[in-house]
């Protein structure tokens, strides 16, 4: 039993870490040498990233949107699900069915059904129709589902009536309430539906081509046609990114610190 679970977890981590390492390889190549028929090995691809404008303003462009996604969603979803599980707890599963809506219908009929709407706004609201953070309004829907399920999962955790309760009979507002009461008891599904839509947003490649904008991937889909080595170094420095993001966040989430905590006994009467 033991040497299957072994082989299982090798199997694991092989088909997860191989393609990594296989990236940082082919990334990493230089020039050939025809005498031991080996690449020299140089850092040129990952330096050329920080010297590419396209790509640094893709980088900078695909952060803002995931920034405005990220607020425009928890500003959306929280207040909205604690006010429900509060007040009208019947309208629960209509909340749930909305917000796992956009997993049954696909990116390209998003795409059909949406660009009328931004080539009005690219005609008719100047800079801001025509700007690549408007993205962020396809965004918060295409990251409703994930980001739902994650601070649901949080709430079921948490007794909110119980909180909001006590908290409205001291005087606090419903404002107040919910952003000082209930969200620092909920920060962990909060932070994760925040990692999912940024990773979301970040890997988001058929909708910002289709309405041709230059993102982050749209940029790296193009640095493939001319120069693939960059294009290899991006994608695994954006997956970098990813794994210290979860790292952060893990390490700030509430239970990081359990190890340091010191269990404190009651004196005996």
């Amino acid at each position: 039993m033991l040497a299957a679970r072994i082989a299982i977890l090798v199997v694991v981590l092989g088909y997860l870490v191989l393609p990594l390492f296989a990236m940082l390889e082919f990334s990493t190549r230089g020039d050939f040498d025809a005498g031991s028929k080996t690449f020299a090995r140089s850092l040129t691809s990952y330096a050329a990233i920080f010297r590419d404008e396209n790509l640094i303003n893709g980088i900078i462009t695909s952060l803002e949107i995931a920034a405005v996604t990220v607020l425009g969603m928890l500003l959306l979803l929280v207040p909205t699900m604690v006010w429900t599980v509060v007040r009208v707890p019947r309208m629960r599963r209509v909340v749930e069915f909305l917000c796992l809506l956009p997993l049954a219908i696909p990116a390209i009929v998003i795409v059909v059904g949406i660009a009328p709407i931004y080539r009005w706004m690219g005609q008719h609201l100047g800079a801001f129709g025509a700007s690549p953070i408007t993205l962020a309004f396809i965004d918060i829907i295409l990251v409703l589902p994930f980001s739902y399920r994650a601070i649901d999962s949080s709430l079921r955790t948490v007794d909110v009536a119980t909180l909001a309760e006590a908290a409205r009979s001291l005087g606090a507002g419903w404002p107040r309430t919910i952003f000082q009461v209930i969200v620092p008891n909920i920060r962990g599904g909060i932070l994760s539906a925040s990692v999912l839509a940024i990773a979301l947003v970040l890997g988001e490649f058929t909708i910002s081509s289709l309405l041709s904008f230059n993102t982050v991937q749209v940029v790296i889909f193009l640095l493939g046609k001319r120069d693939p080595f960059i294009s290899v170094a991006v994608s695994l420095a954006a997956l970098v990114f990813a794994f210290v993001l979860l790292f952060v966040i893990s390490r700030f989430a509430p239970g990081a610190d359990r190890r340091t905590q010191q269990t404190v006994e009651e004196p005996a009467l």
